[in-house]
């Protein structure tokens, strides 16, 4: 397998995880968009730029300066896994608010303590949930 096709396996690999865990519909960003400043993944997490890196050899900071290169306005986030190991998110700090609150809007939750009337798609919370504390 050349690195074309791993890399390729390993945006699938990463969309199929951020699918599963937030309940997201991300694709490939490449094969619909073409071109080398195309983001690694697209789908409905808007204000994101994805850099996936599926390498035994990873160099966050090149990663996370090649996200940012390419990220214009977006956040930029690396994703990244070695051979038998999760996948890891990575984001610079003063950028970590910015994306807490654009994730929050898009997978919050209405039945745990921290509901505050967002719309959840999360399939299985683990936030502890509400007490019913209705005693009529």
């Amino acid at each position: 397998m050349n690195s074309r096709q791993k890399g390729a396996r390993g945006e699938r690999e990463a969309a199929k995880a951020l699918n599963d865990a937030l309940g997201t519909v991300m694709h490939r960003g490449r094969q619909y968009h073409g071109g080398q400043d195309a983001p690694d993944l697209k789908g409905d997490l808007e204000g994101i730029h994805f850099e996936v890196k599926r390498t035994e050899k990873f160099n966050l900071f090149k990663a996370l300066e090649q996200a940012k290169g390419d990220a214009e306005n977006d956040i930029p986030v690396v994703m990244h896994r070695k051979n038998g190991q999760p996948w890891m998110i990575c984001v610079e700090l003063d950028r970590l608010t910015e994306l807490v609150v654009l994730l929050r809007g898009r997978i919050g939750c209405r039945n745990c303590v921290y509901a505050d009337g967002w719309d959840c798609t999360i399939k299985v919370c683990a936030f502890k949930p509400k007490e019913n504390n209705d005693q009529s």
